[in-house]
């Protein structure tokens, strides 16, 4: 198949850890490549953020980023996007329509994000192209979890909502987002593929645990606490922070929490605000002594992260999916994770970790400390996790999933096409697709 993948504020290239670059750029950037290597070729269409960037990069065999003029060449927060999607709809469209008149058309769109959605359906519409949805997040469980701070518009839940009825195939990341997919859309349940995102077995694996710690200069007989990832407030750092400081003063002496995630190498409050809060936060709960800010770091680091901690800690309290639990199982690690999302999911409860409530330091606490009683627990719950990662969550089987999932899309749109031949689409669905194009 030759494959449209659209991401339009999430490119595979981009360096993550920031604000608006994470688990999104890590899922499009990994599934491009298992696509590739299973054969097809991958086309991932993101918005251009510097002038110099060339229209097409490829990077790696079979996969190519094509650069897309839709607004200024600049770094935008991806709430400010949505005015944008009418140019990337219009570049899309006739850079498939070019393809198709070439006698080399795509075979079909995934669309990654509200938006990407909204600007696919102008080439799937009139080119007669197969579309398959990832929301990766959904507005209405959005705004129930972030309230004012969300900053999408209401017109998400409109673009959402035609976005289910007009895919061929919608893809649900974890059982949680299936159900919201359905009770708060109208999705079908035989037109939702549940298709976890994953790991790269060569990027995460255990290495020593005492190299790690003497390599990164960790204490070799701390307790050490690993909360990796953006740092925004959803995410629930301070949660991990209080919890803490929740801990009983002798067993308090012996952790040590390592934050690692900003927008800087060297942690810069002024770049990222959100650490200002958090060291604040530390210093009230009496533990700015055991926390240590690291700051951003690149993927080849977190491997060593990830193997020099005993527990791995995410407690956010709104998770679509959550990669880091299942790269930190995939290195043999415990892991406490919120029961939210698709982390309810993957950790499984007293198997390879604890599922505990967000927003709790109390619960958080109390199985911090039982880890730090039980070193034994905490290993054999680090082995656990590493087997249910290997045998379920490699980026590899992801891709197998989803190139399933495609091949119903090209099949379905087929037979649907066979049968309405003549219909238009419904008035919403063609409003949309004009503002798309």
């Amino acid at each position: 198949m030759r494959i449209a993948m659209v991401s339009e504020h999430a490119s595979p290239l981009a360096d993550l850890g920031g604000v608006d670059c994470g688990g999104q750029n890590v899922y499009v950037r990994h599934v491009a490549r298992q696509l590739a290597r299973l054969g097809h070729r991958v086309d991932v269409f993101t918005r251009r953020e510097r002038p110099w960037d060339p229209e097409v990069v490829p990077f790696d065999s079979g996969c190519r980023v094509v650069h897309v003029p839709a607004g200024p060449a600049a770094v935008l927060p991806k709430e400010a996007l949505l005015p944008h999607m009418h140019a990337f709809g219009r570049h899309l469209l006739n850079h498939c329509a070019r393809a198709q008149a070439s006698g080399d058309a795509y075979n079909v769109i995934h669309a990654n994000f509200f938006m990407s959605g909204l600007a696919s359906l102008a080439a799937s519409t009139r080119l007669n192209l197969p579309l398959v949805m990832t929301f990766h997040a959904l507005g209405r469980v959005r705004r129930l979890h972030q309230g004012s701070a969300d900053g999408f518009p209401d017109a998400r839940f409109a673009i959402e909502e035609t976005l289910v009825q007009r895919a061929d195939r919608v893809i649900a990341e974890c059982p949680q987002d299936q159900a919201d997919l359905e009770t708060l859309y109208r999705a079908r349940p035989e037109q939702i593929d549940v298709v976890p995102c994953g790991f790269d077995a060569g990027e995460f694996a255990p290495i020593d645990h005492a190299q790690a710690r003497r390599r990164l200069g960790v204490p070799a007989d701390a307790f050490v606490v690993l909360q990796l990832g953006r740092m925004v407030a959803r995410k629930g750092v301070d949660n991990v922070i209080e919890a803490i400081g929740e801990l009983p003063a002798d067993a308090r002496k012996r952790v040590r929490l390592y934050v690692v995630g900003g927008n800087t190498v060297v942690p810069d409050v002024a770049a990222t605000p959100e650490l200002g809060r958090l060291q604040a936060i530390a210093e009230r709960a009496g533990v700015h002594a055991q926390t240590t800010f690291v700051g951003k770091r690149g993927r080849a680091d977190l491997r060593t992260w990830y193997s020099a901690c005993d527990v791995f800690v995410s407690t956010p309290w709104y998770e679509p999916f959550g990669i880091t639990p299942v790269e930190a199982m995939a290195c043999g690690r415990a892991v406490i994770g919120a029961d939210v999302g698709g982390i309810r999911s993957t950790v499984r409860h007293e198997r390879t970790g604890f599922l505990v409530p967000p927003k709790d330091p109390q619960a958080l606490a109390a199985r911090l400390l039982q880890l730090i009683q039980q070193p034994e627990l905490c290993r054999e719950l680090g082995q656990a996790g590493l087997v249910r990662a290997r045998m379920l969550y490699t980026w590899l089987g992801v891709a197998g999933q989803l190139e399933r999932a495609y091949l119903k899309a090209i099949d379905s749109h087929a037979r649907a096409v066979g049968r309405m031949t003549d219909a238009a689409p419904s008035a919403n669905a063609a409003a949309l697709a004009g503002l798309a194009a």
